[in-house]
C-alpha cells in the first residue's frame, strides 16, 4: 500500500488525505501545530492517522510521497531531509489533479486572483454552466473530489505556494493577471524565483490550451520572449488594441475572440477601479473562450458583487467613509487601493513586511494621504519611509485603536482606508480576521 504523509492540516491537508485515504492511500497527517477540532473529528472518522504539536520524523520519512501545506516553505530542515531522501514533495493541487476529469481553469497573479476567480465562477454559473470553485478561495480540490463532484469546470485560484508543488497538474485555461514583488522572504529576496513560481501556471500545456495574461504587466512581457508556449495566447490590455484579447479605450471594454467582438460600458460594470478593468477583461476572455452569449457575459459583469476585504465599503460615520481593503497583503495592491481614492485618506497601514519597498507608494501618499496610522508589532520602517511625506503618523498596536485614531483624525469628506500592504500575523490570524475587527470596530464607533 502505497503511503502518503500530509504536512499541514488546514482545508487543503485535510482534504488531500480524505481523498488519498477514499483512494486506498495509507494515510498520516502531521502538522506541528493545533488543528482544528473540526478537522480532528473528519480525519477520526475517517479513520486517518493524525498528529498536532510535532512532527515525527521517522512516520514521515516512511512516505513514498509527500503532500505539503502551502503555509510550510521549502527551506525548512525537514523538507529539505525529503529532497535529500528522493521522497516527492507536492501540493494538495498537483495530488487531487490526478483524479478528476473535469476541466480546469486556473488563476494566479500578485493580485486580484480572488476577485477573478470569483468573477469567473459566478459569471459561468450565471451562465448555466456545471461549474465549482476551489484553490485558494473556498473549499479545497481534494475534498471536493473525495465528495464525488464532477463539475465540467473547476475554477481554481493559485497562490505561487501551491505551484510551487506542481509538477504533472495542467490548466486547460491558465490566468496570469500581474506579477509584482511578493512574498520575497520565501523566494531568497530573488525576483527571478518569484516569477519563475508564477509561470509555473502554463507548464504542460499544449496547442489545445489557453493562456490569458496582462499585455500591461511590464515582468510579464519581459518573460514572454524568454519562453516556448505550445497554448494560445490571449492577452488583455488597458494601452493597446488586439484583434484577438481584450482592451480598453476610454469609455468600453471590448473583447475580440475567434472574429468576434463584444463591447461594455465600463462605467456600468460592477467592479470600479482601474485594477478591477482588468479583472473584467480576463473574466470576459475565459467566458468568450467557453462560448458563452455575449447577453450573459454582459449580465454577468454588470452583476457580479465584489469580494469581501477588497475595498469593501463598510459604513460611513459623519461623513467619513470607511473602506476595508485587508486584502491588500503587498505594496501593488495598495497602489491601487490610493489610486482609487477619490478624497483625502487616513490610511491604516501595516502589519508583517514582506521586503517591502515603500517607495513606489510616494507620490500617491504625498498627493492623497493626510494621516498615516501605523498598526503592527513593527513600525520602524513604515515609519522611516514616511516621515516628512505625511504630515501626521499615528502608531497602534490594535484595531480598536487604528480605528478610533482614524475616526478623530478624520474629518467630514474623508476616507479612512485599511490598506495594510503587509502580512496580517503580527497582530491577527489571517487577513480576514484583520478585515473582520476593522468592520466590527467602525460599526462600534
Amino acid at each position: 500500500m502505497q503511503k502518503l504523509v500530509v504536512l499541514g492540516a488546514g482545508e487543503s491537508g485535510v482534504g488531500a488525505a480524505l481523498l488519498a485515504n477514499q483512494q486506498g492511500w495509507d494515510v498520516f497527517v502531521s502538522d506541528s501545530g493545533v488543528v482544528a477540532e473540526h478537522y480532528q473529528q473528519e480525519l477520526d472518522e475517517a479513520g486517518i492517522m493524525w498528529e498536532q504539536g510535532l512532527h515525527t520524523l521517522d512516520l514521515i520519512f516512511a512516505a513514498n510521497e509527500v503532500v505539503k501545506s502551502p503555509g510550510i516553505p521549502d527551506n525548512i530542515p525537514m523538507v529539505q531531509q525529503l529532497h535529500a531522501r528522493k521522497i516527492p514533495v507536492i501540493s494538495e493541487i498537483e495530488f487531487a489533479g490526478r483524479f478528476t476529469e473535469s476541466k480546469l481553469i486556473c488563476i494566479t497573479g500578485s493580485n486580484g486572483k480572488t476577485t477573478t476567480t470569483m468573477l469567473i465562477h459566478y459569471l459561468l454559473m450565471h451562465s448555466g454552466v456545471n461549474v465549482e470553485m476551489a484553490g485558494n478561495v473556498g473549499t479545497s480540490l481534494a475534498r471536493q473530489i473525495a465528495e464525488g463532484k464532477t463539475p465540467e469546470w473547476f475554477v481554481i485560484e493559485l497562490s505561487s505556494f501551491q505551484l510551487d508543488g506542481m509538477y504533472d497538474f495542467k490548466a486547460d485555461v491558465a490566468v496570469l493577471l500581474n506579477i509584482t514583488p511578493d512574498h520575497l522572504d520565501r523566494y531568497d529576496y530573488d525576483m527571478q524565483n518569484y516569477i519563475d513560481s508564477k509561470f509555473r501556471i502554463v507548464q504542460n500545456q499544449t496547442e489545445e490550451d489557453v493562456f490569458i495574461y496582462c499585455q500591461d504587466d511590464e515582468v510579464i512581457c519581459t518573460e514572454l520572449p524568454k519562453r516556448i508556449f505550445k497554448s494560445e495566447l490571449l492577452p488583455f490590455t488597458q494601452t493597446d488594441i488586439l484583434k484577438q484579447g481584450a482592451y480598453s479605450t476610454i469609455d468600453e471594454l471590448i473583447i475580440n475572440y475567434n472574429d468576434e467582438t463584444m463591447s461594455i460600458f465600463s462605467n456600468e460594470l460592477s467592479l470600479k477601479g482601474r485594477h478591477n478593468l482588468y479583472n473584467s477583461m480576463a473574466a470576459g476572455i475565459v467566458a468568450k473562450v467557453l462560448n458563452i452569449r455575449k447577453k450573459l457575459i454582459r449580465e454577468s459583469l454588470l452583476s457580479f458583487k465584489g469580494v469581501a476585504h477588497r475595498l469593501e465599503k463598510v459604513s460611513s460615520v459623519r461623513g467619513i467613509e470607511f473602506v476595508n481593503d485587508s486584502k491588500a497583503t503587498n505594496i501593488n495592491a495598495t497602489w491601487y487601493a490610493l489610486e482609487c481614492m477619490q478624497k483625502p485618506v487616513v490610511w491604516i497601514v501595516g502589519g508583517v513586511d514582506k521586503g517591502n519597498d515603500y517607495n513606489e507608494l510616494m507620490p500617491l501618499v504625498e498627493k492623497k494621504v493626510k494621516t498615516l496610522i501605523c498598526l503592527g508589532v513593527d513600525n520602524d520602517k513604515l515609519k522611516q519611509a514616511f516621515q516628512g511625506k505625511v504630515k501626521d503618523i499615528v502608531e497602534v498596536q490594535s484595531m480598536e485603536d487604528a480605528v478610533g485614531n482614524a475616526y478623530k483624525k478624520g474629518t467630514k469628506g474623508d476616507v479612512v482606508l485599511l490598506s495594510p500592504a503587509c502580512a496580517s500575523f503580527d497582530l491577527f490570524d489571517n487577513y480576514m480576521q484583520r478585515g473582520d475587527l476593522f468592520k466590527e470596530c467602525v460599526r462600534n464607533l
